[in-house]
């Protein structure tokens, strides 16, 4: 493979499409609707109107309104079709012919639309997943040849640092600065992982870009390693995403097959050979030492840092590892250059973030917006707000290691420092919205119970702790607690959050945390009176 059959290959590929494309989404959110049998009935329904030569009908990935599934879109009519069925398909061939779509549609230059800018979604819903070609026409993999054929290793490290992007995953680690720690590390052999173990309640941003951009991801973690000298990478992906690993499968197979992944990429010295592990669904292992510990065939459990991946992670040997949405960053910040995504977002968050809005909420999906944008803006304006003429109470950011973000703090933009201020983290994008009939306690103590089954047992705090905790919030929602039980929940949280091994339950607290901060009249309104009396007190206290 050289530029010019990848050249070739867009120019062949761009000069089949027709007239008028109907986009058909096949994300797993549509499928689950019957989207595939949606697409056969537009498939027959063009074959049956002799309209094979004008019209092309092409299954996509995620086209981010989930609510309205399944969705076909009409291009260049700018149509988009909502809740279509295999009954009412075939009458949106007969609106091309002047008849009328017996369908719903979408307005497509609603807020939902018009305020999000996507880098990362780009090509989701617009390329077909399961054909390489199709990823290649919109500019595919000349990225890769750029970086390749024009930098070298220590350039491309640099100018990921200018990027300013940051790791998508929870945390926000500079991404240039773990490359350039990976790129210095010795080791006869270093590997590139990506975190697709997506685990967080509500959260679908990950699955979603895997189902229907997989070749960018691929591209991404390729480019990583050049830069950081790796020969080898792995997917870890959750086994409850069966239909993203079929695509990645496919589309890691279609790139070995025109030596864009393999020996020789470009006909360059550079080999690179990614390889599939699928994990069982332990929350554990997004914790980054306890999915290489999976990948290397152990039981997933975390492991105390230093040393830290970079230096010696997969086998012992130095590891870059990234999620999902940050390789999908990577191509485009290559293609178009380090200040153009840094001329994106805030000062210190670059570049654009992917959420998956659901909950209380109108308009459920996938949104990309630049990093600073106001949650009011996420919210009411391309959410909708809540339904039903509710209120929106809250706002939970970060899944189970986040927080909940109350209604007077809507204005607050959505960047690293600005949620952290609130007790909350960006997390991998997950946002739940609740209204005024969510029960704040009963949501600290849902998340509660997720950490507590989810935690490995490997160190006492998050084992013990998060059990104790728990059992504190349900306490507390049967109205038999006090305010002595309250005082002790809150000094476990701050005992788990400082002393346990990994993030997980490091964050376990924040849910609790978070909603004592800003909603603690829910959680005395459950309590009992203490039934201690003064001399009880003073003999507790002074067997303590």
């Amino acid at each position: 493979m050289i530029l010019n059959d990848l050249i070739q290959i867009k120019e062949k590929e761009l000069a089949a499409r027709k007239k008028i494309v109907l986009r058909c989404c096949l994300a797993a959110g549509c499928v689950s609707s019957n989207s595939k049998g949606v697409k056969e009935q537009l498939d027959k329904a063009v074959a049956e109107a002799g309209l094979q030569n004008e019209v092309e009908v092409r299954g996509v990935g995620c086209m981010k309104l989930c609510c309205e599934g399944p969705l076909v879109a009409v291009d260049p009519k700018n149509e988009l079709y909502v809740k279509v069925t295999t009954e009412n398909a075939s009458s949106i061939i007969a609106a091309l012919q002047g008849g009328k779509a017996k369908v719903e549609q979408a307005d497509p230059d609603s807020a939902f639309f018009t305020k999000q800018l996507s880098i990362v979604l780009a090509n989701s819903g617009v390329v077909d997943p399961e054909r390489i070609e199709s990823y290649i026409a919109a500019d595919g993999y000349l990225a890769l040849h750029e970086v390749l054929n024009e930098m070298t290793p220590k350039e491309a490290v640099e100018t990921m640092v200018k990027s300013g992007l940051r790791g998508r995953g929870g945390a926000g680690f500079p991404t240039g600065l773990k490359w350039g720690t990976v790129a210095k590390s010795a080791g006869a052999k270093k590997y590139v992982i990506c975190n697709a173990d997506e685990g967080d309640p509500g959260a679908f941003m990950d699955r979603s870009v895997l189902e229907s951009d997989p070749h960018s991801v691929l591209e991404g973690m390729a480019i990583a390693a050049y830069a950081v000298g790796a020969d080898q990478g792995f997917l870890y992906v959750r086994a409850e995403y069966p239909l993203a690993i079929a695509r990645l499968q496919l589309a890691i197979k279609q790139a070995k097959q025109i030596s864009l992944l393999g020996a020789g990429i470009f006909e360059s010295p550079f080999n690179f050979n990614v390889e599939i592990r699928i994990g069982a669904g332990a929350f554990v292992c997004g914790e980054e030492t306890a999915l290489m510990m999976s990948v290397e065939g152990k039981r997933g459990t975390p492991r105390p840092r230093p040393p830290f991946p970079a230096e010696s992670g997969l086998f012992g040997s130095p590891t870059l590892l990234n999620n999902v949405e940050t390789f999908a960053n990577v191509a485009a910040i290559y293609r178009k250059g380090a200040e153009w995504f840094a001329g994106i977002g805030t000062e210190k968050s670059k570049g654009t973030k992917v959420f998956a809005l659901a909950g209380k909420i109108k308009n459920t999906g996938l949104i990309e917006v630049p990093m600073g944008t106001p949650l009011r803006t996420i919210v009411e304006e391309m959410g909708g707000g809540a339904p039903d003429g509710g209120k929106i109470k809250a706002v939970q950011t970060g899944g189970p290691s986040g927080g909940c973000i109350p209604s007077q703090h809507l204005d607050t933009p959505v960047d690293y420092e600005s949620l952290g201020k609130l007790g909350s983290i960006m997390g991998s994008g997950g946002m739940i919205v609740m209204d005024e009939t969510t029960k704040m306690v009963d949501v600290a103590r849902f998340f509660m119970e997720f950490c507590m089954d989810e935690s490995c047992g490997k160190c006492i705090p998050c084992r013990a702790g998060t059990v104790q905790m728990h059992n504190i919030l349900d306490k507390i929602l049967k109205r038999q607690a006090t305010a002595r039980d309250l005082a002790k929940l809150e000094e476990l949280c701050d005992m788990v959050r400082n002393t346990s091994l990994c993030g997980l339950g490091q964050t376990a607290p924040n849910p609790t945390l978070s909603t004592l901060r800003f909603f603690r009249n829910e959680y005395e309104e459950l309590l009992q009176p203490d039934t201690f009396g003064a001399g009880a007190t003073q003999t507790q206290t002074a067997t303590k």
